[in-house]
């Protein structure tokens, strides 16, 4: 389509191509809206992350709104299932999804997903954002991330690091540490983030890099060690932990955010005021506070920032398979 994105086409049509009359349709569709449920679908398991951060948001949408919230959790093919019935939903804002940082990854390395972002979804708002702790057992000898580096250096392979699985957003987190830092670990790839904690806490692995949520009640308990975060800068809610690159890995950032997207074609009055209704929920007192307990930032963000930001994120991760020889089995 002449390089053109699928959002510039269809924006050119409505502008060029509709009389006022037909304008008038979406118009009235969004002040009416939502006049029924609308379904939230999280592609991930209830408990995790995602489905934490959705079902906050839901709730004070439905109390917003006339109509209920209904959170689906629809799992699978590391969230592709949940995503691609959003895609394929039709276009009236009664079908919105909460989507994570682990789909870009996706996006970034199979090709053969049932959708294309680009084409298929449009961003409605980034919601928050999410930093990863480095942490290893309270008994490793490693005391930071340059000691870190170090050993690994000396001792190529032998270090083993946790991920969620393969592909996930922890494993390119420590693909992209091992690419920066110039340094080889092995990968132990677990059935989600809690299975990849235990892990790490019963030896199996030596590092690892997880949610405040997460990490916590191992934290209080004594069991862990937090080396540094993997955000751009210091916490200002905990700035005794230095960032990754600061700490010897120049440009290392993974931020685990969450977001909405919702079909492509859906009508730009109703998205505005979806994005316009999540932001106002993400100022609230209660939310920040909800949030801000598992470690998350609120962003609010506008459709094209969010849009812009997914594709940036596609191309950060493709690029890194391309730089550093990546190949997933």
């Amino acid at each position: 389509m002449n390089g053109r994105p699928v959002w510039f086409i269809a924006t050119a049509v409505c502008a060029v191509g509709l009389a006022p009359s037909s304008l008038a349709a979406p118009a009235d569709a969004a002040k009416d809206y939502p006049s029924r449920p609308v379904r939230l679908i999280v592609p991930f398991t209830p408990g995790a992350g995602t489905d934490l951060t959705a079902r906050t948001i839901a709730l004070k949408l439905s109390e917003r709104w006339p109509h209920q919230v209904v959170v689906d959790n629809r799992t699978g093919a590391s969230g592709a299932i949940g995503v691609g019935l959003t895609a394929q939903a039709v276009p009236d804002g009664y079908t919105l999804c909460v989507v994570s940082a682990s789909q870009a990854v996706l996006s970034a390395t199979n090709a053969k997903l049932p959708y294309d972002f680009q084409r298929d979804l449009q961003g409605i708002t980034q919601a928050t954002s999410l930093f990863y702790f480095l942490t290893v057992p309270a008994s490793s000898p490693v005391k930071s991330v340059k000691e870190l580096i170090a050993y690994a250096k000396a001792n190529p392979g032998k270090l083993n690091f946790a991920s969620s699985g393969t592909g996930s957003l922890q494993h390119f987190a420590w693909e992209l540490f091992k690419y920066k830092a110039d340094v080889k670990l092995t990968h132990v790839p677990y059935k989600g983030a809690a299975a990849s904690q235990v892990g790490m806490l019963s030896g199996e692995v030596q590092v690892g890099m997880f949610s405040m949520f997460g990490v916590r009640p191992h934290l209080t308990a004594g069991r862990v060690r937090i080396l540094a975060i993997s955000a751009a800068k210091r916490s200002p809610l905990m700035p005794e932990y230095p960032t990754i690159a600061e700490e010897g890995v120049p440009g290392f950032e993974v931020d685990q955010w969450y977001g909405f997207v919702t079909a492509v074609r859906t009508p730009r009055p109703i998205v505005n005021k979806i994005h316009a209704a999540i932001s106002e929920a993400l100022k609230t007192p209660d939310v920040v506070q909800r949030l801000g307990n598992d470690g998350s930032t609120p962003v609010g963000s506008t459709p094209e920032q969010f849009t812009a930001h997914f594709q940036a994120e596609i191309g950060k991760w493709r690029k890194l398979v391309k730089d550093a020889g990546l190949v997933l089995n």
